[in-house]
């Protein structure tokens, strides 16, 4: 595993530079794919931060691009040495953001993309990164589990599991100043366009410095 961050190197010292954009919401909700409209839109903008998971790979996705797959002994040495901003564990799998993940994107002078689970949000919400959180949740339950089911990449049980945790981020949504932005998926389009207006400032604000660097 390689070494994801500088030892004794504090939390805020990775949070310099542009915002970065916290992204929560249930599993089928649609938050990859809403991402990848913004990535394409805003190629220059945009970097995004790639989780470390313990989960294997599902067909089509590619170690250090969806996640970097290692092992459940590494992944908890480098939470042990302070390696990650957070980090939590789900069905059985563990998954995390780590330091040199955020400091890679804002080195480049892009808004850091992190795409994070309500206990994710929590333990943000601890640090100074100060984020724009957004929620992106989907129509009801029942469409959630049409989608799940559609891609047939769950078992029922993981599945159920998926929905009892869906229920619970729905309701984490609702709480009082936990997210700036809360975008209901119902169409593509207009969830997108949502999410573009609700990036729109910190959008122009690194265009700028990026045409005067």
């Amino acid at each position: 595993m390689k070494d994801m961050g500088v030892e004794g190197t504090r939390v805020q010292h990775a949070m310099a530079g542009p915002r970065p954009v916290v992204l929560s919401g249930p599993s089928g909700a649609g938050k990859s794919t809403l991402l990848k409209k913004l990535m394409k839109e805003y190629s220059g903008v945009f970097g995004f931060s790639v989780s470390h998971t313990t989960r294997n790979p599902r067909p089509g996705e590619e170690n250090g691009k969806d996640y970097h797959y290692v092992t459940r002994e590494a992944m908890q040495v480098a939470i042990d040495k302070g390696e990650f901003i957070e980090s939590a564990e789900f069905s059985g799998n563990m998954y995390g953001t780590s330091r040199a993940a955020v400091q890679a994107v804002k080195a480049r002078n892009l808004i850091c993309i992190l795409d994070i689970d309500m206990q994710g949000v929590k333990n943000i919400k601890k640090t100074d990164l100060d984020p724009i959180y957004i929620s992106i949740q989907p129509p009801s339950l029942d469409v959630l589990e049409t989608r799940l089911r559609d891609r047939k990449t769950e078992s029922e049980e993981n599945l159920q599991r998926r929905l009892r945790a869906a229920k619970g981020e729905i309701e984490f949504s609702k709480e009082l100043n936990m997210f700036d932005v809360i975008i209901v998926n119902d169409n593509l389009e207009d969830a997108y366009k949502h999410l573009r207006d609700a990036l729109l400032e910190e959008i122009n604000t690194v265009r700028k410095i990026n045409i005067t660097s």
